[in-house]
């Protein structure tokens, strides 16, 4: 059995324009626009550590990618049309094929919305069946992971 921890992982920031088609009606942004650019920063985070494309990772490693099981939102602020975005991403916790990843959405030093996310890292299915398996974390992206900080 793995044991969960809590080893610091780098972070990177991912940032995104609001732009008009973003928002509802009362020009504020539509919530899973959120969800969207999250997504965009989690693979964000994992190309800025090293990690290669899934497709890449499929061939090498069998894992074609970090699908998300469980995710949890608080909405701080809202956000409008011409606003600049910073999504700060960082793995909080290691589990044995989960992990937890955190995000802080911020407009400059204000914070917008916070963020966690269990992912796992998923293979296609060896028995036959449709759709992916949970496998456990490969150790070299983990390091890649990891690693200081340039």
């Amino acid at each position: 059995m793995t044991e969960n921890t809590t080893t610091p992982s780098r972070q990177t920031c991912f940032t995104v324009r609001v732009e008009f088609g973003d928002c509802d009606p009362a020009g504020i942004v539509w919530f899973p626009n959120f969800f969207r650019w999250i997504d965009a920063a989690s693979r964000h985070f994992f190309s800025e550590c090293g990690v290669p494309r899934w497709e890449e990772t499929e061939r090498s490693l069998g894992v074609l990618g970090t699908p998300l099981v469980d995710t949890q939102a608080r909405f701080v602020k809202t956000a409008s049309y011409g606003d600049t975005l910073q999504i700060h991403t960082t793995v909080a916790e290691w589990r044995g094929k989960s992990f937890v990843q955190a995000y802080r959405v911020c407009r400059g030093e204000e914070l917008i919305l916070e963020c966690q996310e269990v992912r796992i890292f998923a293979a296609r299915r060896t028995d036959g069946g449709n759709g992916v398996r949970a496998v456990p974390i490969p150790p070299q992206i983990r390091a890649l992971c990891e690693a200081a900080q340039a």
